[in-house]
């Protein structure tokens, strides 16, 4: 049966790019959206919306029968759940196929399988394909699994068995740290999942993590599509992926699809899904888990391979074959995909919200970026923070990677805090250029300290120029019958202009100085920093030569105060305290506050305890993940202004301590 009509049951840059596919194909398209996502971009993409209720995924893109009623309403014929939510949801996929409705998926028996990770380890031990050793047994006792963690010995991983993308998951180095690591991982479980059973796995250190893309039809016929290379995690949140894996040899790879299609063989499986490999450094691999979906990364296979994974899903849906055999299948060059994420890193990458003042998108060749946000729109805390992926193609791995920086570096966003500059960064470190990132490279580079750029006088002095043309830019163009070209020129002394700014808690203090139409000196003091001289100009961009260097900026001016300005490898916001009143400290001992909009889980102490630095105070979730907030000195709760259970925003105060 040719699907005609399609609901994408799934928001932001997963819906836009299927929708993308189904369009190019000439099946129309249905969006549903939440209370939050009224004026998202994939509900103008598609050719019909509807809304299935309030903002919490709970109230709205967790809610099948919702979901099933918006496909009958608009007489969609298959519904595709992109990945989160309702992607792995084998009881949802069963509830599609007894209403009649095509899911753009394997069978409910496969994904109820491998959506278990104990039940899918015990399955692929039964297949013969090589598994990490570990603990997936039903007993789910802290007896039994203090006895099975003392068997399988430390350092240990414990995973939600129902779960995924980090949550519900712990790595503890010896067993004082087993049953407190055991209580948090099953409550985020059970959060994130709705099951608290746990398993148990032997960590393997400095591993490679590679997954192999397999694709198979109603017709028995399943093949494997390359491997990609995901090591570069944060939280066990994928950051970096790319494909072919840097060290993958024809022998490896052979054995790895191999495999992987064993595993997919062993539930029948049907459409697009990926099973993930821990790769050590002797070449030995273990089977990790299998995600029966499509994946964040599907875009770097695409590339190499040259097939759209959306358009071969709908039609495996349609019962037609793949159409092509394993032989068929070629690699050729490579790409590299980051996810942008609405976070801040140096701020030990805590999720970022807030109204979108600017979007710039990364460009260049060979870049293809898959999003589903603009100027103007939202971040919300109600949903994962990723807000875009972008992807660069190469005829071989370094342009690829020369490419990437080069788009992420002419890109900007304003408003949330994002991990650009991270991507940036670790994309130009010795060791992912030279292919040698291993799950610990975030750890090895960045360390305790995490990662930060400070702010420089260069950069503060780019700044200082960029706010100066923009002032005299508004200053001119609100006067009348002056030439633009008198725009720096004095009769009188040479203009000079202060501009202040509060950085690190210190004032510093610049004078810009024209020293032509184009060209500026910019001083502290007597000093002179730079001599910067603006080649080009656009309402948000600006070419400048610093020196010898050439750099292309990127602003957004928030009044005639406010600039944020984008740097090659920096984005940063300056408030200029010259143009009126200093900005005022608020931190206060003592006083604790919400890093993030989120849910108030559990308050940990009442007033009156006495609570010592580093003590757990609070339990946060946001964008899925559960935070623990710590007090930052010694004291005596005085005062408690939240409930739990409650919805907080930024900075509300939570309690506060008495030293």
């Amino acid at each position: 049966m040719k699907i005609k009509k399609l609901l994408v049951a799934n928001r932001g840059e997963i819906a836009c790019r299927v929708m993308r596919s189904a369009k190019a194909m000439g099946v129309r398209t249905v969006a549903v959206f939440s209370d939050a996502d009224t004026d998202a971009v994939h509900t103008s993409l598609a050719d019909e919306a509807v809304n299935i209720g309030p903002a919490p995924v709970a109230d709205s893109y967790l809610r099948a029968d919702r979901i099933l009623e918006a496909a009958k309403e608009t007489e969609a014929d298959a519904i595709h759940p992109g990945y989160g939510f309702l992607s792995e949801n084998s009881a949802f996929a069963g509830a599609c196929e007894s209403a009649g409705i095509v899911f753009v998926g394997p069978s409910a028996h496969a994904i109820d399988l491998m959506g278990d990770k104990a039940r899918a380890k015990r399955a692929m031990i039964d297949a013969e394909v090589s598994c990490v050793p570990g603990y997936q047994d039903e007993d789910q006792s802290i007896k039994t699994l203090t006895s099975a963690a003392n068997s399988v010995g430390y350092p240990l991983m414990i995973k939600a068995a129902a779960g995924g993308g980090g949550r519900g998951m712990r790595l503890i180095d010896d067993a004082s740290e087993l049953e407190a690591a055991i209580e948090t991982a099953r409550s985020e479980a059970i959060n994130a999942f709705g099951s608290g059973e746990l398993i148990l796995e032997k960590a393997i250190i400095r591993p490679r993590h590679v997954e192999i893309q397999v694709f198979g039809d109603q017709h028995g016929n399943i093949v494997y599509l390359g491997e990609r290379d995901c090591s570069v995690q944060r939280r066990h949140q994928k950051v970096i992926e790319e494909a072919p894996c840097p060290i993958m040899t024809p022998e490896l790879r052979r054995a790895m699809g191999k495999a992987a299609v064993s595993a997919a063989q062993a539930v029948n499986y049907v459409g697009a899904g990926t099973v993930e490999f821990l790769l050590g450094e002797d070449n030995s691999f273990y089977f990790l888990e299998m995600n029966t979906r499509l994946q964040v990364e599907h875009p770097v296979t695409e590339a190499i391979t040259g097939l759209d994974l959306v358009e071969l899903q709908l039609k495996v849906a349609s019962g037609e074959s793949l159409g092509f055999s394993q032989e068929d299948v070629e690699l050729q060059g490579h790409a590299i995909e980051v996810r942008l994420y609405a976070e801040d890193p140096a701020n030990d990458f805590l999720p970022s919200t807030g109204n979108i003042d600017s979007w710039i998108e990364p460009e260049g060749p060979g870049i293809r970026v898959d999003g589903g946000i603009a100027t103007g729109g939202e971040v919300s805390p109600f949903y994962d923070p990723m807000l875009a992926k972008v992807i660069a193609f190469g005829r071989d791995r370094d342009e690829a990677r020369n490419r990437l920086i080069e788009s992420l570096a002419r890109s900007s966003m304003v408003g949330p805090q994002t991990n650009r500059d991270f991507l940036i960064d670790a994309l130009q470190r010795e060791v992912f250029a030279n292919g040698e990132a291993t799950t610990a490279f975030i750890a090895d580079e960045y360390g305790d300290d995490g990662f930060g750029i400070s702010t420089d006088h260069d950069a503060l002095a780019l700044a200082a120029v960029v706010q100066y043309r923009l002032n005299t830019r508004h200053a001119l163009d609100a006067s009348l019958g002056v030439d633009p070209e008198l725009m720096n020129w004095s009769s009188a002394a040479p203009l000079e202009s202060v501009f202040m700014y509060k950085i690190d808690d210190q004032d510093v203090t610049l004078i810009v100085q024209p020293t032509d139409e184009s060209a500026y000196q910019a001083k502290i003091g007597h000093e002179v920093i730079q001599e910067i001289t603006v080649l080009k100009e656009t309402s948000q961009t600006m070419d400048v030569q610093m020196g010898n260097t050439k750099l292309h900026l990127l602003f957004h001016a928030a009044g005639h105060k406010t600039l944020t300005l984008a740097t090659p490898s920096l984005q940063f916001t300056v408030n200029n305290i010259a143009a009126g009143e200093a900005l005022e400290d608020t931190a206060g001992d003592g006083l604790v506050t919400a890093p993030m909009h989120g849910q108030l889980l559990e308050l940990l102490v009442n007033v009156g305890d006495d609570v010592v630095k580093g003590q757990r105070l609070a339990i946060l979730e946001a964008m899925k993940m559960q935070h623990e907030i710590l007090a930052e000195i010694d004291g005596k709760i005085s005062d408690i202004h939240v409930e739990p259970n409650t919805q907080i925003a930024l900075d509300a105060l939570i309690l506060e301590i008495s030293s």
